[in-house]
């Protein structure tokens, strides 16, 4: 399979904030080959926290996304560590300094990406969670050019609730002793500890832990599973990323942009893509009710949730199977 890490440099990138970047980094791999036709391309956007190599498990062709059939594009989400943000680029800021990154902003430099690859029509937009809200930004914004979607545990626009959520893991992170009004002057030890524990107790159903399903990794305690599994895992990345990410996931609404301009039913119903609503039956952020009445406003949906009690991650189901081969099948109809 070839595969291809790549830094697409962007010029004088005005954002939706209002603030220009001279110059901004959209760093993307690339897995099989464009066809002659440039037909077979798939996006596929990251996800909160995640980089490329974090979400590429499942590009193989035992999986969902088949490397061998499809041209496929996962752009690093500004913000994520890789592309543009506050860890590496010094006009890369948080909200409190009223910056910020909207997916508006993120597909805008994808179109940008695609159109110097020459690529005019995307076979698929793939995305779980935060890729989800992309791909419904890219059915809204660029209907002519999207010819499916798949909208993994996702919604277009950020509920409240979850708005909530999002402020509770802002303000863990930002009590840390080391927080200083913009920044961390050191590694926010006791900030990690909180948001992780938050993440977890969201991420998963209550009948995962109910029934344990953590201890077929190899975790001894649920204290365990926290500091190994969740508080370690955030400890290997840049706090003020995950800040960043989570003003961009704050501010998602698919209609908040000069073509809808505030008309969240025109946005959706302006998606022409067939595309395919697959919410976790136990996810908490984005909720099977809150998912089906998206659904039923894009004119061409079909919704399926995932029967699972693995909560938000059986959109990302590396470790669980059975939910990787449901929808593994479900996008299998959808390409054909």
């Amino acid at each position: 399979m070839n595969q291809s890490v790549s830094n697409f440099a962007i010029a004088n990138l005005s954002l939706q904030c209002r603030v220009t970047l001279s110059e901004a980094n959209l760093v993307y791999k690339t897995y099989g080959e464009l066809n002659s036709e440039k037909s077979n391309a798939i996006l596929y956007p990251t996800s909160y926290g995640a980089q490329h190599s974090d979400i590429e498990w499942l590009i193989k062709p035992d999986s969902i996304l088949d490397p061998s059939q499809y041209f496929i594009i996962i752009p690093n989400m500004f913000g994520n560590g890789l592309s543009s943000s506050p860890s590496n680029h010094p006009d890369c800021k948080l909200e409190e300094s009223g910056f910020y990154i909207t997916h508006l902003d993120n597909i805008r430099a994808q179109k940008q990406l695609l159109d110097s690859l020459g690529i005019e029509r995307l076979a698929l937009v793939y995305g779980w969670s935060m890729g989800a809200q992309q791909a419904y930004h890219w059915g809204a914004l660029y209907p002519n050019m999207v010819e499916r979607i798949a909208a993994i545990c996702g919604t277009a626009k950020t509920t409240d609730h979850n708005k909530i959520f999002l402020q509770s893991l802002r303000t863990a992170l930002t009590a840390d002793p080391t927080w200083n009004g913009t920044k961390f002057e050191a590694i926010p030890d006791r900030g990690f500890k909180a948001f992780a524990c938050i993440y977890a107790s969201w991420a998963a159903s209550q009948a995962y832990y109910k029934q344990g399903i953590y201890y077929q990794f190899g975790y001894d305690s649920l204290e365990d599973y926290l500091v190994g599994g969740w508080e370690a895992n955030y400890r290997k990345k840049d706090p003020l990323n995950y800040l960043a990410m989570i003003d961009t996931w704050l501010h998602c609404d698919v209609s908040n942009n000069p073509t809808y301009q505030g008309d969240y039913d025109k946005a959706l119903k302006a998606i022409t893509a067939k595309t395919l609503v697959m919410p976790s039956t136990t996810d908490l952020y984005f909720t099977p009710e809150d998912c089906q009445a998206e659904a039923d406003i894009i004119p061409n949906a079909e919704y399926l949730p995932i029967p699972s009690i693995w909560g938000h991650r059986a959109g990302n189901p590396y470790q669980n199977s059975e939910d990787e081969m449901f929808i593994k099948k479900a996008v299998e109809k959808l390409l054909e």
